[in-house]
This record gives C-alpha cells, sequence and structure tokens, in this order.
C-alpha cells in the first residue's frame, strides 16, 4: 500500500508522462526524476498560498528546465492553484485535468514551456535554459529591497525565498554562470537553486561537454553547496531546502543527483528519456515500477492525493497569507506613506506627479548628447518615482545611469545597503537582461545600460521581456559611427534593425534632448511593454522648438518637424543625430525655393501604432520624394522612402577615426543629404 506522500510523487510522475505521450511531444524524464523534490518543496517548504497566487510575500518557485513543463502543470493541477483573470484571483482552478490533456495544442493553458501571464503559478517564462536562473537572481534582489525599503520594526513585511530548479544544461549556459557569480557577489542568502544533475543531455552523457566539479565552482562563487546522491530521497531533499534556508548570508546550491526517466524499464538514464514521449511499453513498466493500479488509465489521480496536497501546501499557505494580511493592515495604519506605496507596487500604478520635473530644454547649437540629457531626465523621473531601480555592466560614468544619492544595492560588507538603488552588475550584460526581468516580475521598474552594440549580449533576456510584457527599460548609448575611434567592434550597425525587429518592444533614439524628455514621458507610462533608448556619446544641438515642431510629437512616433505650406516635393526623414543633419538640407534647400519637410522618426514601433490617417499626414503617399538618413542599417526604412526613395545608411562595418572622418567617409554629410533630396525632388515633378 502506497502512502499518501509516494502517491502525491507519483501521481506528478504519471499526469506528466500521459500529457507527453498524448501530445506526442514534450520531455517527460526530468519530470519523472525531480517529482520527489518537487514534492518535497511545494508540500512541505515553499511558503505559498494556492489561493492567491498573487500574494505579495509569497515565495518564489522558477522551473529554470523549462522543458519540464509538465512537472509545474501537474504540480499546479494537484495543489489547486486558483486561476488569475485581468490581474485579479478568481475562485477556479487554473488547471484542470482536461486542460493537461491538452499538452502543447493550440491556445490550451499548458504550452510547452511555461509562459508567464498564461498559466497562474508560473512566475516567469522559461525555455531558453539560464534564464530562469538570471530571472531568480533579480527576484532575489526584488525581495532584499523591498525588505530593506519597507519593513519597519514589528512588521516583517518582506522575508521571502526564491528557489529554482535548473539543470545541466543551464550549468552550461552562461548566463546561469554570469547570475550565479553576481548572487555570490551580492551575498543572497535568500535564493536556492536546485541543480537537477542527472547528466544527461540531448546528445548523450554530459560527459560529452561538461565534466567539471559543479559543486566546486559554485563555492568558487561563495554559494553555499550541499550534494545529495539520491534524488527520491524527498525527506533528504527537504532537510537540505531547510538547511539551505538556514544560511542567509550566501546562496544555496543543491546538487541533487537524479535517474533521468526514473521507472522506465529500458529509458531511465538515457537520453531518450529526455525529449521525446517514452512509449505505452516503457509507460506501463514505469507505472508499474510505482505500483499504480494495472487497470488504471492515463491521467488517473487516486482518491487523497489533491486531498493531501491541501491538507499541507494549501492549509500552511492560507495561513500564511492571512497572517501576512492582517499584518500589512496594520502597516497602512502605522505608516500610510509606504503602504501606499507598496500598493502602487502590487497593482503597477504610477505614482503622482511622477513627471512633474521633467526638464524642458532651451535651443542651444551646441547642444548635449542625448546620454546625458537622458541621464538628467532619469534623475527626475526617480526623484518621484521611488522604486525604480537599476544601473549598468560597469558603465555607469558612460551611460549617465546614476540615481544620484541612490546608493549602492551592495550587501554592507562592500559599502553599501540592500536598500541601494544602483545596480552594479558587472561586465555581465547577459545576465544583467534577465536579472532586470526578474526584479520586474515583482512590480519593481527596473533599467539596465549599456552600449547599443552590447545589446548582442542581451537578446534572449530583451526578447523575453518583450514577450512576458514586463516593463523593463534599456538604456542603450554610443548609438552610431560617431563612437569614432573605438572602431568596428563598438560602432552598432545591425542593431536597431533588429531591435525595430522584434514584436512587443518599444525602440526609441531621440534626436535631442527634448526628444529625450518626451521619450521618458512616453515610455514610462507604459506598463506593459520593454522599451529601448538609443543614445548618442557626441553632444546633439538642442533643436530650437519656437521654430520647429513640440518635441511631444515624439509620443506618436514620427511627427512633421518642419515643413514648406502645401504639398512638399521631397521628405527629409531620419532619427536621432541623423535629424540635425537633415534639418541643416532643409533650411538651404528652403533657400532655394525647394519645397521640402523634415520628418523626425524616433520610434518606428510608435508610428506604427497610429491610425493610418496620421501617418498619411506625417508622410503624404502622393509625395514620392523621400530621403531617409540613418547611421545604421538601411533595412526597414524601405517602408517609408519606398522603392525608388533614397537612404543614407550604413552599408558595412564602421571604421577606427575621428567621428568627423567617419561620417565624411560613409556620406553622412549636408552635401551628401542635400544631394540627394534634389535628386529626389526632380521625381515629384
Amino acid at each position: 500500500m502506497s502512502t499518501l506522500p509516494e502517491l502525491g510523487i507519483n501521481t506528478i510522475r504519471t499526469l506528466s508522462m500521459d500529457a507527453v505521450e498524448r501530445a506526442n511531444s514534450g520531455h517527460p524524464g526530468t519530470a519523472m526524476a525531480l517529482a520527489p523534490a518537487m514534492y518535497a518543496l511545494w508540500q512541505h517548504d515553499l511558503n505559498y498560498d494556492p489561493a492567491d497566487p498573487l500574494w505579495p510575500a509569497r515565495d518564489r518557485f522558477v522551473l529554470s528546465v523549462g522543458h519540464a513543463s509538465m512537472l509545474l502543470y501537474s504540480t499546479l493541477f494537484l495543489t489547486g492553484v486558483r486561476d488569475i483573470q485581468d490581474g485579479k484571483v478568481v475562485d477556479q482552478p487554473a488547471l484542470t485535468v482536461e486542460d493537461l490533456k491538452q499538452f502543447r495544442q493550440l491556445s490550451s493553458r499548458t504550452p510547452g514551456h511555461p509562459e508567464y501571464r498564461f498559466t497562474s503559478g508560473v512566475e516567469t517564462t522559461t525555455g531558453p535554459l539560464g534564464q530562469g536562473c538570471g530571472n531568480s537572481v533579480g527576484m532575489a534582489i526584488a525581495e532584499k529591497w523591498l525588505a530593506e525599503t519597507y519593513n519597519r520594526p514589528g512588521f516583517k513585511l518582506f522575508d521571502y525565498h526564491v528557489t529554482v530548479f535548473c539543470g545541466d544544461g543551464d550549468m552550461m549556459e552562461g548566463v546561469a554562470s554570469e547570475a550565479a557569480s553576481t548572487a555570490g557577489h551580492l551575498g543572497l542568502g535568500n535564493l536556492t537553486w536546485v541543480y537537477d544533475s542527472n547528466q544527461i543531455s540531448i546528445e548523450g552523457s554530459t560527459d560529452l561537454a561538461l565534466t567539471e566539479d559543479v559543486g566546486k565552482r559554485f563555492e568558487a562563487y561563495k554559494w553555499h553547496v550541499q550534494t545529495l546522491t539520491d534524488g527520491n530521497d524527498d525527506q533528504a531533499i527537504l532537510k537540505a531546502l531547510q538547511e539551505a534556508k538556514k544560511v542567509t548570508d550566501r546562496p544555496s546550491l543543491i546538487v541533487l543527483k537524479t535517474v533521468i526517466g526514473y521507472g522506465a524499464p529500458k529509458k531511465a538514464g538515457t537520453a531518450s528519456a529526455h525529449g521525446e514521449p517514452l512509449g505505452k511499453d516503457e509507460i506501463k513498466g514505469a507505472k508499474a515500477a510505482y505500483g499504480w493500479p494495472e487497470n488504471a488509465g492515463d491521467f488517473y489521480v487516486p482518491d487523497g492525493v489533491q486531498e493531501h496536497f491541501a491538507e499541507g501546501l494549501g492549509k500552511r499557505g492560507a495561513a500564511a497569507s492571512a497572517q501576512w494580511r492582517e499584518l500589512f493592515s496594520a502597516y497602512k495604519e502605522a505608516h500610510p506613506k509606504e503602504a501606499a506605496e507598496l500598493e502602487a507596487i502590487f497593482e503597477h500604478r504610477l505614482p503622482e506627479g511622477w513627471d512633474k520635473d521633467i526638464p524642458v530644454f532651451e535651443a542651444d547649437a551646441k547642444g548635449i548628447a542625448s546620454r546625458a540629457s537622458s541621464g538628467q531626465v532619469l534623475n527626475a523621473v526617480a526623484k518621484n518615482l521611488p522604486w525604480m531601480i537599476g544601473g549598468s555592466a560597469d558603465l555607469t560614468p558612460s551611460t549617465k545611469t546614476d540615481i544620484k544619492g541612490g546608493g549602492s544595492f551592495q550587501p554592507p560588507q562592500w559599502g553599501g545597503t540592500y536598500g541601494g538603488r544602483n545596480l552594479h552588475f558587472g561586465v555581465r550584460e547577459h545576465a544583467m537582461g534577465s536579472i532586470c526581468n526578474g526584479i520586474a516580475l515583482s512590480g519593481i521598474r527596473a533599467y539596465g545600460s549599456g552600449f547599443l552594440i552590447f545589446s548582442d549580449y542581451m537578446k534572449a533576456p530583451i526578447r523575453l521581456s518583450a514577450i512576458m510584457e514586463l516593463p523593463v527599460t534599456y538604456i542603450f548609448t554610443h548609438d552610431s559611427i560617431g563612437v569614432g575611434e573605438d572602431g568596428p567592434t563598438h560602432q552598432p550597425i545591425e542593431q536597431l534593425a533588429q531591435l525595430r525587429a522584434t514584436p512587443g518592444i518599444m525602440t526609441i533614439r531621440p534626436s535631442d534632448a527634448n526628444e529625450v524628455a518626451e521619450a521618458w514621458r512616453t515610455l514610462i507610462p507604459m506598463t506593459h511593454k520593454p522599451a529601448v533608448l538609443a543614445l548618442s556619446r557626441q553632444n546633439l544641438p538642442t533643436i530650437d522648438r519656437t521654430k520647429y515642431a513640440a518635441a511631444s510629437g515624439l509620443a506618436k512616433g514620427a511627427y512633421v518637424l518642419a515643413s514648406c505650406e502645401g504639398k512638399p516635393d521631397v521628405i527629409l526623414m531620419a532619427s536621432g543625430s541623423e535629424v540635425s543633419l537633415v534639418v541643416e538640407a532643409y533650411e538651404k534647400l528652403t533657400a532655394e525655393g525647394v519645397k521640402a519637410r523634415v520628418v523626425s522618426i524616433p520610434s518606428f514601433d510608435l508610428f506604427e501604432e497610429q491610425s493610418q490617417e496620421y501617418r498619411d499626414s506625417v508622410l503624404p503617399p502622393d509625395v514620392i520624394g523621400r530621403v531617409a538618413v540613418e547611421q545604421a542599417a538601411a533595412f526597414g526604412w524601405d517602408r517609408y522612402v519606398g522603392l525608388g526613395g533614397s537612404i543614407i545608411a550604413m552599408n558595412s562595418f564602421g571604421a577606427s577615426a575621428p567621428a568627423s572622418a567617419l561620417l565624411t567617409k560613409f556620406g553622412f554629410t549636408p552635401e551628401a543629404v542635400y544631394g540627394a533630396a534634389k535628386r529626389q525632388a526632380a521625381r515629384s515633378k
């Protein structure tokens, strides 16, 4: 006779096997191996209320091995996690048996990899290995920051723990190593990774590619490390999880030796148990090994299993969340200002007057670099948005992203506090992106910064920000060949096109300081979309807005900066530093009697969101004479200039030379723009 704990573990296994088999697609082996660890964590350790999956002080669970999604779906079903609709918890299950049967099917709640916002109980979208590990560090940072900022004597509102299940693939991905190094330096004692060391990858044994002692590596990262040799010993796993929570001055790694596909007669411990259905015979054999009734059909849930989880996790979580709600109610009386801020964080609202100190910049021919004006605007916003935190990949002096007086987020031994608003990611761009996602998943407004060229290192987390609809702000400076002597390795060419091509991202390249101010005014209210700012290192003239159109046009992505009366013969369009270049050509054309228009296009994404009527008013379809200028790849501009239009852009990588020499070499001169404009104007005659 199986005990209820055994039944709970084996029900997770069998539901996972059955779902993969029914879909004829998926990864059953890891779910079978990790079911005992999942049971130990959720039933006995996790501080989580299934009836309130939005409880702000809940422990977080991250399945970084997202291919084992059925491990999580089976557990969410068995523990009775409630659904979330329109941001509110409703009294119906997040998942039913029918949802499990629809695993990997179109529009199901059980997609191939866990998706945040899609399935209640999923804390982050995982799939690309290592990303969940990075997200967890951001979640742990957020908890430390919330606790330091808002906890008060007698009011320990935030004390939650973040637990990750990761695998051999995560340990091979560089982003996980970057994140682990960061967590060790920061002493994040609220973080535990359970490393499923089954030593199997798609190609076979991990001996093909991974032979170091991972535990020793993490000890070098300043982690607390435990090793368990029996992945089926749920009591030993529970003890290790509890021991990890006692270590509060550093993160913990539990190296858990498991057998992938545990119980399958022929496939256990083999690569074939990883990424393909087991087959009916192997499932039958595995179920027999678990003591499953021979006549039990697919998706069988033994009597008492769900009730068992309700008596454990359910009761414990309900009591803990109710106690926290009472505590927060008293906190609101004692600390109303702080409580109001927390409620805004929980509800993804902005504070009143968050934008009241955004500066207006006077016209100035010499101007200011947009990275510098952005730094001023960022500080003006941060003053009135106290839960905005962020930093750079060791480039804050260059990206101008320091929050003045905000302090450094560091443990005391490194001269800071966990309430610091300035994060120091080190030269770890990839981890920076995934950590910022984890912070944003906790409700805090996060930003990360670096050089635009190094957005290449952040492609995966930026993409995941968009998929999850997280309001992370990516501040990228040194946005063109204007970087100069640093040469082609540091001069972005294709990066703007790549970012613009990614769905769900708002990419903005402002032309002057006032467009920078409007960019921040536009992006901050967007609480469900990431934004990218592409900013200059060199000074940009601050456009005289008494002569040219107001910078508020940026909110629509593109706007008429200057224009002739009536229908123009040629439209000059540009973004960023090149806008002042086309303005210069426009003035010369106007002086000669050529009917011209200048359009600033700081954001393709915002412009495409506007009505066709507005877009046609900016770029009239019957004006075929068009010139676009941008110090980047031409890709994408053809939609605005048409097949016969002229694009002055980069068709190669850059070069190492002073910026002025580069502009001449690659054709970004008033003469080149003027000549192209004259030729295009002739097309309209």
